[in-house]
């Protein structure tokens, strides 16, 4: 069995009921984290509606968030969330904002680990960053069926 993230007509994933069950619980996690509406509707008779315009709120936030950190833990539970929130908002035609996000973080640095031997980390590289989440979205995109 399967369920389906639409957008409109159109479906984005298709993931089994397991993935699916998981990453909804993930997606809730994440809205309280950001405090922001997800845009992903609820699952009803296998199917779940995408609010454009929400998701599309809730994507950028996603990743200027997770731009902001340097914890070791925090990238490494978000990771793969983040760059599956990224397939699917490519899939829907969202456009990411690379150069602006990769530039120094706005805001206060979030989650910073702090290491007795090297003190407080910087996030990393604004180019090297956007490079491993893009190349996280693909690897993950090619599993992600529709």
């Amino acid at each position: 069995m399967s369920e389906c993230f639409d957008l409109g007509g159109e479906t984005l994933w298709n993931p089994s009921n397991a993935a699916s069950r998981l990453f909804r619980r993930q997606v809730s996690v994440f809205e309280e984290e950001l405090e922001l509406s997800s845009g992903i509707g609820p699952m009803e008779n296998d199917e779940c509606q995408i609010d454009l315009g929400t998701f599309e709120t809730f994507v950028n936030a996603l990743l200027a968030a997770h731009r902001r950190t340097s914890h070791a833990i925090v990238l490494a539970l978000s990771d793969g969330f983040t760059a599956t929130m990224l397939v699917l908002a490519e899939r829907a035609g969202i456009e990411v904002h690379w150069a602006q996000l990769g530039a120094v973080p706005d805001g206060p640095l979030e989650d910073v680990q702090v290491s007795a031997l090297t003190g407080m980390s910087a996030p990393a590289d604004g180019g090297a960053w956007a490079a491993g989440l893009r190349e996280k979205a693909r690897e993950l995109g090619r599993r992600m069926p529709r």
